[in-house]
């Protein structure tokens, strides 16, 4: 442009695009160095049906850059993770290493074994306490010996065994010792006839039963019947030719009041061991003893017993 000139005569003098039409090419328009008339503008025109789509662009020192992989389908230079040292691992893992879960079933079998061993050592446990219970009560009182002697029942009168089983005396067929003598005057005896041994609170005195027929050898209790005038005595038993380290209690069972020997009339027993056949059982009035009493009969139980 010079002063005074407003620009190009025709619209294609002005027109940065001129070069694009005849008119312009005719009236000498070039094209811009840099493309589109801009400059540095990167030159984008190509003749139509050159450019190939798809293709990588050149780079400016000629090199074509390493192209991406088309959508969906893997790069060739793309290596997974699972391929590298260290990478992720190809397959589903699991903690137990088996792919399964904990055994529950073992747990529960376990645990229910522990409560059934808990529930029978409770129940031995209690089976054995009642053995022993019912143990102490068949051997009786550990302090009771083969020489036990108390009331076999609250009775004011003695009785003799009915099945037979064992011998029994009355005071007709027992040997008296010592002083000892047979009476009839108290009333109330249970032998044959009323008849009892009397004068027994002597020292020496005795009475002594011959017994035949025991079956076997064991444990027996031996019944004394006898009365005392209200209060308590006591006598010692020989068994074989064995005196017993206890008594024979001869206690006021029958609450007689003192000095009723009629009203006194009651039972006591010892426990003893017999051979079988032939034994002596021996009644005696020692030095220590209290023998103010009558005795009217003696009788055999089987066992340890507390009546009979």
């Amino acid at each position: 442009m010079t002063p005074g000139n407003s620009g190009a005569s025709t619209p294609e003098d002005d027109d940065p695009f001129g070069y694009l039409y005849a008119d312009g090419q005719a009236n000498g328009a070039q094209p811009p160095s840099g493309g589109y008339g801009y400059p540095n503008a990167v030159n984008r025109v190509h003749t139509v049906g050159k450019r190939q789509y798809g293709q990588p662009a050149a780079a400016p020192n000629g090199q074509v850059p390493q192209q991406q992989g088309a959508y969906g389908r893997p790069n060739a230079h793309y290596a997974a993770p699972e391929t590298l040292p260290g990478g992720a691992p190809t397959g589903r893992q699991s903690g137990q290493g088996d792919g399964r879960g904990p055994n529950t079933k073992g747990l529960l079998i376990g645990a229910v074994a522990v409560v059934a061993a808990v529930v029978i050592g409770i129940g031995v446990a209690m089976l054995n306490g009642d053995s022993d219970d019912k143990g102490k009560d068949k051997a009786g009182d550990p302090a009771a010996t083969a020489t036990e002697s108390s009331e076999p029942s609250p009775s004011a009168s003695s009785s003799a065994p009915t099945d037979g089983a064992l011998p029994k005396s009355d005071a007709e067929a027992l040997a008296l010792d010592g002083g000892a003598a047979k009476s009839s005057d108290i009333k109330g005896a249970e032998a044959a006839g009323g008849v009892y041994v009397g004068n027994f609170n002597n020292v020496g005195a005795s009475i002594t039963w011959t017994v035949d027929g025991i079956p076997e050898d064991g444990k027996y209790t031996v019944f004394i019947g006898y009365g005392v005038p209200g209060k308590d005595g006591t006598a010692t038993l020989t068994v074989n030719g064995s005196v017993s380290s206890r008594p024979v209690n001869l206690n006021n069972w029958a609450h007689a009041p003192e000095g009723d020997y009629e009203k006194g009339w009651t039972k006591t027993y010892n426990w003893i061991q017999l051979n079988k056949g032939t034994n002596t059982i021996k009644i005696s009035c020692e030095q220590g003893n209290q023998c103010d009493a009558n005795l009217d009969q003696l009788w055999l139980a089987k066992g340890w017993v507390k009546s009979g």
